[in-house]
């Protein structure tokens, strides 16, 4: 959900607007500011862990654990800032015309519950100012990506995308672990059953994995294991096949074809059918008509 923010902004901001949306114990918050001058107002912090994020931005941002003190850590690209539960952070720039950040709010909790993990306390109550790891950075835009998207297929995708996150925030590296193990039939039956019975409503990752008796981590893994390919791009591409079939045996107009397929509307379902399939809905069908 998109939404004007209308309370007192800071000295120097002049508009901002925020769009949230919640995934497999993660909260997302995309807020753009749009700013002239200096800057400099507190981040949200309660009790529960943050992952502040600069996606984009005009005139240079650091975050500060005092309002009036530098930050020790020199400017880099891509930079992001982990906040511990209860810790003030500032953010300051001296000339900033606009940011756009993406602010992660983890559920420590229920992502331990659904991951079948415990993560590390140490790494948990540590914050990180400035770093940068061009992994994490990628797999938030992505999420950050997604936030107002109403596709039905968003669901899986922001449920896997949200655990990878988690994953590689608050695990200790490691070496790379051993090549996952495929489901097995019965539990890759099952779950393509329930695909099939819910297409093309959303799925969350969560009611996938009780059916294979697996966290969710290990399921999305053995998944692709088994497939070559993600839970959420399994049941987008099953929902192209499902248009494709539509396209052929009935005379149906592209809005019904996108409406009964799970699309917002026909340029909806033009722009991913053309991804997937490589033409327009429209081309295709004329092109395979007998």
């Amino acid at each position: 959900m998109n939404a004007q923010i209308c309370k007192s902004l800071p000295e120097n901001m002049l508009d901002a607007s925020s769009s949230h949306r919640e995934w497999n114990g993660l909260a997302l918050d995309v807020t753009k500011f749009r700013c002239a001058g200096r800057v400099i107002h507190k981040l949200s912090h309660d009790g529960d862990p943050k992952l502040s994020v600069v996606l984009e931005e005009i005139g240079d941002v650091e975050p500060r654990l005092r309002e009036d003190q530098p930050c020790p850590v020199g400017y880099i690209p891509k930079h992001m800032v982990y906040i511990p539960p209860g810790m003030e952070v500032w953010g300051f720039g001296a000339d900033v015309r606009y940011v756009k950040d993406a602010m992660l709010t983890f559920d420590i909790a229920e992502l331990s519950e659904r991951m079948a993990t415990n993560f590390d306390a140490s790494i948990v109550s540590t914050p990180r100012l400035r770093f940068a790891e061009d992994n994490l950075w990628t797999l938030v835009k992505l999420l950050a990506e997604t936030v107002d998207d109403p596709d039905p297929s968003v669901q899986l995708y922001g449920d896997g995308l949200a655990t990878a996150i988690a994953a590689r925030l608050f695990s200790r590296p490691m070496e790379e672990a051993s090549r996952a193990k495929p489901l097995a039939p019965w539990q890759l039956r099952r779950v393509f059953e329930y695909l099939d019975a819910q297409l093309p409503r959303p799925v969350a990752l969560a009611d996938l994995a009780v059916l294979s008796g697996l966290s969710q981590w290990h399921f999305s893994r053995a998944f692709k294991a088994s497939t070559g390919v993600a839970p959420y791009r399994w049941q987008l591409e099953k929902r192209i096949r499902c248009a494709q079939h539509l396209l052929l045996d009935t005379g149906a107009s592209l809005e019904t074809v996108a409406e009964a397929t799970g699309f917002a509307d026909a340029v909806h379902m033009g722009r991913t059918f053309r991804k997937i399939v490589g033409a327009t809905p429209a081309a295709w069908r004329n092109a395979h008509k007998v």
